[in-house]
């Protein structure tokens, strides 16, 4: 049933294949830890079982988000067993999550990242640029870090200024781009003409193998490191610039929703509390008892 279920998420609901290993290595140790303690697989598991499972994790000091999503790839494990008709009822259902202290999303402060990106001297080579054009498609329009990594040639409309995305769910957004961010495209693409004349992907390896995640990662952390005090500097935390940067200037949610490929306003909403600091100047600008 596990193979089955893995299937489902594959072909019908075409999940990513990180999300995919994740729920894979789940229901494996659950399987595991079920078969050693009570000799039933995982969907025979009881209430009762699934909460002692929780409470071994919770023992094992797991961080209650990773316990949460193991309890969430449970929860859809059973529910695809019922719509399967192989289990009456999810037992799973009734677990609840553990409670999680919510962190507000980092991001750079918005001169420190224009300074960098506009005065920092970056060495006029292919890596150069590749790493200079990495940092402001990720600042520029907020894309995923393999969303990044997907990008080819083809994706790039010159003469809208937009690029193509595949996002989550294999979801496509467009999202548009500077003027300036078109002329760094095309200042990187000659230089990667010298090395090759059919790339696999917008961003190469020499001679022409795609970029792995690693690579992008270090070159945020070796650049972005120079203009802010955050301990972790990520892909992922440009995105969260993108968000904050727009919204403290202006912008819609919803239209922040769309260039994020959220799903759900919920997601979104946590960036108005970095835009705290921006309300509180207006206010202090604005009103006469402040």
């Amino acid at each position: 049933m596990l193979d089955a279920f893995i299937a489902y998420l594959t072909y019908e609901r075409c999940l990513s294949k990180h999300t995919i290993l994740g729920y894979h290595t789940d229901l494996l140790q659950l399987s595991a830890y079920l078969t050693r303690e009570f000799q039933v697989p995982p969907e025979q598991a009881t209430y009762k079982m699934l909460r002692t499972w929780v409470m071994h994790l919770s023992k094992e000091g797991l961080a209650h988000t990773s316990i949460n999503r193991k309890i969430a790839a449970v929860k859809r494990f059973h529910a695809f067993l019922c719509n399967q008709k192989i289990i009456p009822t999810s037992e799973a259902e009734r677990i609840k999550g553990l409670k999680v202290k919510k962190n507000l999303p980092k991001f750079v402060q918005e001169k420190a990242l224009l300074r960098l990106l506009d005065s920092h001297p970056f060495p006029d080579t292919f890596e150069g640029w590749r790493a200079r054009l990495v940092l402001e498609l990720l600042y520029s329009t907020g894309i995923r870090l393999q969303e990044l990594l997907q990008l080819e040639d083809k994706d790039i409309n010159f003469y809208d200024r937009t690029i193509r995305v595949l996002g989550k769910r294999n979801k496509e957004r467009v999202i548009p781009i500077p003027k300036h961010t078109i002329t760094m495209i095309e200042k990187y693409r000659t230089h990667r003409q010298h090395i090759t004349h059919t790339p696999c992907r917008l961003f190469i390896i020499p001679p022409n193998k795609p970029c792995y995640p690693f690579l992008i990662q270090k070159i945020v952390k070796q650049y972005i490191g120079h203009c802010t005090q955050v301990g972790k500097c990520s892909p992922h935390m440009l995105r969260h610039t993108f968000a904050t940067h727009l919204l403290n200037n202006g912008a819609d949610l919803q239209a922040i929703k769309e260039l994020l490929g959220h799903t759900s306003l919920a997601a979104t909403q946590v960036y108005t509390h970095n835009s705290m600091e921006k309300i509180k100047q207006v206010f202090v600008q604005a009103h006469p008892r402040a």
